[in-house]
């Protein structure tokens, strides 16, 4: 008898009308946990702390915020303050002209022909994984598997982005993001006071040293590619190169080198640690459900035939797909965003005043009992192409969507396909024995307690 579908860990949602003191606690620890029950059964939810704000969780709605008036609903304030003293004026966190001068000149580094041309990067770090993993499975073979797949992610940033892993100290760079999520990356009471970004929170005066090392580690970065260039080196065939060399097809405009570091950052973090909690996630989900697992080792070796993945099989492994955008559905590493309407609007029943904050829980969202038949189950099976093909596109919105969906996601998609496929071919996980991992938000979605999984060689047995 097939061991039926298992329901993962989720994140409690708030059953009662918090206070603003509870509210502030439960939002630096775990932001999702002030979410209301109601949200994950209602189209929309408005309420009211210190200023006005309303979740949206309807579609229709959704596709006006990121597509139809878009330009009225800039990144909240909140989201400003948490992420700018890292990222500067970045893709990410810039608005209007200077946002849409920087997308034009960046986004053929991104289109699918130089996507494709990193794809052998992302082939070596699969092996180079599971090299690492032969290691874990010889001895008990107990691992954190979030842990590995951030070193395999970080190689493929490093080598795509920057044509080599020597250019950035791993540990180093993971070491001051980590303190950075932990202090400035994370509510605190004045932002749910609403106080204004000026006013300086106590952890961004003790994070100032973790935001110079990551902005200083770039800077190096880039002034040793420009002493290449003007000593007339070989251009590198890498991100660094092609954003050095970007130029806003309209007016011509180049990036200074702090855009290039900004940038550079942004494509590092949002490159590396999403996309190695995604396959953290994915393996622990497959490990917690073995008739999955075997599904998809099926699947890849009937297609690789015991080699390593590379971009050419992304299309011949459809199951592999499912089981990454199933992933995304329950564990987004960008699980909770939010916006400050700049004037008065509607979204679903609801008037939009200016001012008002709109918050957009994609977690939420992707369990919504109005859009999903079984919001709470691993189930792959939600993305085949008929799923897709029938579910509304802003029902599901891991990467955003409209003209500021996420520029790699392709990237992340490709990278994320091949080190699972190549992993899940040569290993079997299971999970350990009385381990249940506990999601958290800080600005990514990721078990607190780690990812515990045994590891075996396909062909053991537990």
């Amino acid at each position: 008898m097939e061991q039926p579908l298992i329901i993962p860990p989720s994140i409690a949602p708030a059953t009662e009308v918090l206070s603003i003191l509870e509210v502030a606690r439960r939002a630096q620890k775990n932001p999702l946990s002030i979410i209301p029950k109601i949200a994950y059964e209602q189209p929309i939810v408005t309420g009211k702390t210190v200023i006005k704000w309303h979740m949206v969780m309807d579609p229709g709605a959704l596709k006006r915020i990121f597509l139809e008036n878009v330009e009225n609903y800039p990144k909240s304030n909140v989201t400003l303050r948490l992420l700018k003293p890292a990222v500067g004026e970045s893709l990410f966190t810039s608005e209007g002209k200077h946002w849409r001068w920087q997308r034009r000149a960046t986004a053929p580094a991104f289109q699918h022909r130089n996507v494709v041309a990193l794809a052998p990067m992302m082939t070596d770090s699969a092996q180079a994984t599971c090299k690492r993993l032969e290691a874990v499975a010889d001895r008990p073979g107990v691992t954190n598997i979030d842990e590995e797949m951030t070193t395999a992610t970080f190689d493929v940033v490093c080598d795509a982005l920057l044509s080599g892993r020597d250019a950035l100290n791993r540990d180093e760079l993971i070491d001051a993001l980590a303190r950075y999520l932990m202090t400035v990356g994370k509510l605190s009471l004045m932002d749910v006071l609403g106080l204004p970004n000026w006013i300086p929170r106590p952890a961004q005066i003790f994070s100032r040293g973790s935001i110079r090392d990551t902005q200083k580690m770039m800077d190096g970065v880039i002034a040793k590619r420009r002493a290449k260039i003007a000593a007339g080196a070989e251009a590198s065939n890498d991100l660094l190169n092609l954003i050095l060399e970007a130029e806003d097809p309209k007016s011509g405009r180049r990036m200074s080198d702090a855009e290039v570091r900004d940038n550079l950052l942004t494509f590092v973090i949002a490159g590396h640690e999403t996309t190695a909690l995604t396959l953290g996630w994915a393996l622990y989900l497959i490990a917690a459900h073995p008739p999955t697992q075997e599904r998809l080792a099926e699947e890849v070796a009937q297609v690789l035939n015991g080699r390593a993945a590379t971009g050419d099989d992304f299309d011949a492994l459809p199951f592999t797909r499912q089981v990454v955008e199933e992933t995304l559905r329950l564990y987004p590493p960008a699980g909770f965003l939010s916006r400050n309407a700049k004037s008065a609007d509607r979204l679903a029943d609801r008037d939009i005043a200016a001012g008002d904050t709109v918050m957009l829980p994609i977690y939420t969202l992707h369990r919504n009992k109005l859009l999903w038949e079984r919001p709470d189950v691993f189930d792959p099976d939600n993305f085949t192409i008929e799923k897709v093909k029938e579910r509304d596109r802003f029902a599901y919105l891991p990467f955003g969507q409209g003209p500021r969906i996420c520029i790699g996601m392709n990237f992340a998609l490709m990278e994320a396909v091949i080190i699972l496929a190549t992993v899940v071919s040569r290993f079997r996980f299971a999970v350990e024995k009385g381990f249940v991992a506990k999601p958290e938000l800080t600005l990514t979605l990721r078990s607190a307690n780690g990812l515990r999984l045994q590891v075996e060689r396909r062909g053991s047995a537990f």
